[in-house]
């Protein structure tokens, strides 16, 4: 008997789950910790609740995460210089603060427009190589000739150990910001999809498991796991394509929308008989516009570990995730007893920082470039959570709330904070974890909206559902502007919105939710057997698919009957007729 096994590194928890091939039976399945900074552990605590005689018999392993696309949008993304060659007309802003623009570029039949200024580029290459993690190159119309980009990669990989990224190898569109944009999102993924994939690879070698690897990519197909670390832009929303397709399978049905609560975001989309709604557009997430083909999905930074805080008697909801203080009272021994100690914020000084339920504790991450203000304050804060008064205490004297809000985006402070997950295990309907540890938070939040802890809790609960219900109306209304759905669902008129296709759930503690969804919208609304593992499922049944595009113009529009050129990936070649054209495209496409 032969099995395939299912991964899906998520921002909280790692999923595993085992498939009998013969029929496609779930015949085990287990949830970890995900481990930060070495993902390693968790993979391996997810696969070790498996059965180890069902393991023997792997033959297949396929994976997925939402690692990249957290990575985004929390903004904690690794440092990336960006190479901008020729004349980009770019008013629209930039993700990095390493830019150049150097001279080059092609026109639109890929002739050279202006010569390569390599020695500025090699200048600018040297002078920051120490401060970024990777490279991104984009160059003019590199998409009818990438020979400028191809130039500028090889030098960076001659003066640098860093990896380099070209805008053409991901996208054959024209979109000049796009595809720069596109090509540095992929840039800044490769450490933390490398790490992943190595992580992957080491413990099933570890396990002497011979097996086929794959990864889920964003539009729901599979590649193999090597192939994904040169493009990892294109499993940005594997997660996601996973959470779809393994809800498809779970539920039975061909036909549905899908919700999928994970720890950092909620992920909406849909499938319509089997085959996943993909965007025309391209991915877009933490509000980047990517040219990657992609299903559509609407993203809300609403998870079970959304940070809850609270500013002049008004909720805030996320977006960045945090520790849960009941997992963090499990995770750090000392934490609950400090926690009781820590006195509460004057409420003039709170902020998203600044809470009486908010610690800050060491990520392990190695340290990078850092500010004077930045490395004062991370020298105070080590593997045991610590509250703003104590940093202030140890520093002895104040700082801004900017500085750990800098160091959580390199990735070197993990926050601990009140959770959606928080607010479930007050309510009994959620009891993983510390529920004392809940409880404190409650109390101190709720004493800062004039509430009691279980209408506090109840509130931060019908919040969620609310975002929940208001992006799932805002990806099913395509073209309505999300204010206008909004004003309905919080205002009291005697209407409701009716949805013709079931919802699935999928995540956790997502029966929990699903009252509260029903009171916003009217509709069928699903939670499967093994919701909670559905996206290391859908890792599993996603199909192999190859795309290639190639594209045949007229060399000239003034004589459009006469001389084509053929654009394929690494290719740029001309015939004298559309028929030669047409054969050799469609035998490079083969």
């Amino acid at each position: 008997m032969q099995y395939s096994l299912g991964i899906d590194a998520g921002g909280t928890y790692t999923d595993a789950v085992l498939v009998r091939d013969t029929d496609g039976v779930i015949v085990d399945s287990n949830k970890s910790l995900t481990t930060y900074p070495d993902l390693h552990p968790g993979i391996k605590n997810a696969i070790d609740g498996l059965n180890p005689e069902y393991l023997k018999n792997v033959k297949l392993v396929s994976v997925s995460t939402t690692l990249s696309t957290n990575t985004i949008l929390e903004g904690t993304g690794f440092p990336v210089a960006l190479i901008l060659i020729g004349a980009h007309p770019f008013e629209k802003k930039l993700p990095t603060k390493y830019i150049l623009f150097a001279s080059g570029g092609h026109d639109q039949n890929g002739d050279e427009k202006a010569p390569l200024d390599l020695e500025t580029i090699e200048s600018f290459v040297l002078s920051v190589k120490d401060k970024v993690s990777a490279f991104a190159v984009s160059s003019y119309f590199s998409t009818r000739n990438p020979e400028h980009e191809l130039i500028v990669k090889d030098r960076v990989l001659e003066l640098t150990d860093l990896p380099a990224v070209c805008g053409h190898e991901l996208s054959q569109q024209l979109g000049a910001y796009e595809r720069a944009v596109t090509a540095f999102l992929n840039a800044q993924l490769i450490p933390i999809t490398r790490q992943f994939v190595k992580s992957i690879i080491k413990d099933i070698q570890d396990r002497g498991i011979n097996s086929r690897l794959l990864m889920l990519k964003c539009d729901g197909s599979v590649v193999g796991i090597k192939d994904a670390l040169k493009k990892p832009i294109e499993t940005i929303f594997s997660g996601p394509a996973a959470s779809l397709v393994g809800a498809s399978y779970l539920s039975r049905l061909e036909t549905c929308a899908v919700i999928d609560v994970g720890g950092t975001s909620a992920d909406i989309s849909s499938i319509c008989v089997g085959v996943p709604d993909l965007s025309e557009e391209g991915a877009v997430v933490g509000g980047w516009k990517t040219r990657v083909k992609a299903i559509r999905m609407e993203t809300t930074a609403t998870g079970g570990d959304s940070h809850i805080w609270v500013v002049d008697r008004k909720l805030f909801l996320g977006p960045r995730r945090v520790i849960p203080l009941a997992v963090a009272a499990v995770k750090y021994p000392d934490f609950l007893n400090n926690f009781k100690r820590t006195p509460m914020h004057v409420g003039e000084d709170l902020g998203e920082n600044i809470q009486p339920t908010k610690f800050f504790v060491r990520s392990g991450y190695p340290t990078g470039e850092l500010s004077k203000a930045e490395a004062e304050v991370l020298k105070v804060i080590g593997e045991e959570p610590v509250s703003v008064p104590e940093i202030k205490a140890l520093i002895r004297k104040d700082f801004h709330s900017q500085t750990l809000d800098s160091l959580i985006k390199k990735r070197l402070v993990q926050a601990i904070g009140f959770t959606p997950t928080d607010a479930l295990h007050v309510l009994g309907e959620y009891t993983a974890w510390n529920e004392e540890a809940s409880h404190i938070g409650a109390e101190r939040l709720a004493r800062l909206m004039r509430m009691t802890p279980v209408e506090f809790c109840t509130a931060v609960k019908k919040r969620v559902a609310r975002n929940m219900t208001l992006h799932l109306l805002s990806y099913i209304l395509a073209g309505v502007p999300e204010a206008a759905i909004a004003k309905i669902l919080d205002e009291n008129y005697p209407a409701k919105f009716k949805l013709e296709v079931p919802v699935v759930l999928l995540g956790g503690p997502v029966r929990a939710h699903r009252k509260e969804l029903e009171s916003f919208v009217d509709a069928e609304i699903l939670v499967p057997e093994y919701a909670e593992v559905g996206n290391a499922v859908g890792a599993l049944v996603g199909r192999g698919i190859r795309r290639v595009e190639i594209l045949i113009r007229p060399a000239s529009l003034m004589s459009p009957d006469n001389d084509f050129l053929v654009f394929a990936p690494g290719n740029r070649l001309k015939f004298d007729t559309y028929s030669e054209a047409l054969e050799t495209a469609t035998k490079l496409g083969k």
